[in-house]
Order: C-alpha cells, then sequence, then structure tokens
C-alpha cells in the first residue's frame, strides 16, 4: 500500500482500493498521484487488462480532501497538482474501467464514475457532486457527462441542489449497472471484471474508443480545471471552506 491506495494485480486485473477508512476515503494529492501512476502503467502493461476501482471503510470516497482545497484557496498550496494527471488518465484510459461504489461517493467520487464501464452500487451509496455548495464549478468532464447521461433536469439538480442520489436510484437512471447487497458488492464487481480480462483486448480497446471522445473529454477537463482554478480564490470559495472548517452554515449573502 502506498499513499492510502492498495495497488493489487492478479489475473489481468488491477485492483485500486482507496483506504483511508477513517478520513472516509477522502482524495489527498499523494493519492491521486498513486492513482495516476496506476491507471498510466496499466496503459503500458501488458499483463493488466481490467482496472476495479473499491474503497475501505464505510464509503468509496468523499471526494477530495478538503485540507488540500482550502490551502488552494490560500495560495499555501505549492506542490504539483496531481488530480489533473489522474483525470486526465481516465479520460484517456483505453482499458476498461470497473467500480464497486458503497456508502458517500462526493465530488469527484461520483464523477470519476462516468468515466468507468461498468459501476456497481449497493443500496447504501449516496452519489453527490454538491460543487456549488462548495461555491466550485463541475470537473473531470462531469458538466457534459453527466447531462448526457441522466438529463439535464437531473444533473442541474444534484449540481446546483447538492440532491444525493442513493445506489438503487442509480441504477434506474444508468448511473450504475445494477445495485447489488453490500457483502455481495466487490465479489460482482471483481466477476465482471474476470469476465472483461477474458475477452480480446484489442475489441475492448476498439469498442470503448468508439463509444467515447477521449479528445473532447480531456478539452473540457481543461476548460472546467481552470474554472475550477478560478472559483478557488473567490470570495465565495473562502467562506464556504471557513464555513465547513467552523461547522456552521455557509452565508453567501454578503459575498460580494
Amino acid at each position: 500500500m502506498t499513499e492510502h491506495v492498495k495497488v493489487e494485480i492478479d489475473a489481468g486485473v488491477m485492483t485500486l482500493t482507496l483506504a483511508r477508512p477513517d478520513k472516509k476515503n477522502a482524495l489527498s494529492n499523494a493519492m491521486y498521484g498513486v492513482l495516476a501512476d496506476s491507471l498510466e502503467r496499466a496503459e503500458r502493461d501488458p499483463e493488466v487488462r481490467v482496472v476495479v476501482f473499491q474503497g475501505d471503510g464505510d464509503s468509496f470516497s468523499s471526494g477530495n480532501d478538503l485540507k488540500d482545497f482550502t490551502a488552494q484557496a490560500t495560495g499555501s498550496f505549492t506542490e504539483e497538482r496531481h488530480v489533473w494527471r489522474f483525470l486526465k488518465a481516465l479520460a484517456r484510459a483505453t482499458r476498461p474501467l470497473v467500480a464497486a461504489v458503497h456508502g458517500q461517493a462526493v465530488g469527484v467520487g461520483t464523477t470519476m464514475l462516468l468515466h468507468c464501464d461498468l459501476v456497481f452500487t449497493s443500496p447504501d451509496a449516496r452519489l453527490t457532486v454538491p460543487f456549488v455548495n462548495l461555491a466550485l464549478a463541475p470537473e473531470a468532464a462531469s458538466s457534459w457527462l453527466l447531462p448526457a447521461r441522466i438529463g439535464h433536469a437531473r444533473a442541474y439538480a444534484m449540481f446546483a441542489l447538492g440532491e444525493a442520489v442513493d445506489g438503487t436510484t442509480a441504477a434506474a437512471w444508468g448511473l450504475s449497472n445494477a445495485v447489488v447487497p453490500l457483502e455481495d458488492l466487490r465479489a460482482r464487481a471483481r466477476a465482471a471484471a474476470d469476465q472483461l480480462a477474458k475477452r480480446p483486448l484489442g475489441a475492448l480497446t476498439v469498442t470503448k474508443g468508439l463509444m467515447r471522445d477521449a479528445e473532447k473529454i480531456a478539452a473540457l477537463m481543461d476548460k472546467e480545471g481552470a474554472l475550477f482554478a478560478e472559483r478557488l480564490q473567490t470570495a465565495e470559495a473562502r467562506e464556504a471552506f471557513m464555513a465547513f472548517a467552523e461547522r456552521r452554515p455557509a452565508d453567501f449573502s454578503k459575498v460580494a
């Protein structure tokens, strides 16, 4: 395990397990780095034919580590931001991506699923993209991919109102392939990955390439990323993060 991400390769399947359960698998910059490195490795390693994402503890991922966001908003974050490497690796991935999702899937914990080819959710899964609540903007090309998947009205409610979608509804809306009992979730995702690993990789690659416009997705990520970075520097974002740290409701009424 490196930086709270377990990387395992077995029978053609690379399993990436988010292993920071005490923080509900909030993604730190270092974790993004491991995820990006792993996806890049999967593309060049002939032994890897499928990638599976899953999370330890009671949640898939509570999204970005807000300490990193706060540091960026205050200008004290000076490291390379590996999140962009991870998102671009998702956009350009040719290997099939599978996800087993339970508990909280917040922000990128949900938007990354839009890049997965098979997603399985447990009934207790709660998918949210509360970017507006944090005075931010959608990322990971979700401003296009989410409405394309579930329609404008549902996507806008998720973005603007922060409405949560449970695992059963996610399956009904097409955000996941099936709702699976929690105790069977990982096994179901692994079984699907094993099936994919036995399929002809060339045919899978061509099929995925025809179904996704990787360059358009990557270009939209750049546009969203620039707006996201701008939003992090706004007074609205400072109020949102300060309110979170102080455990109070944010008040945007007096923010210019």
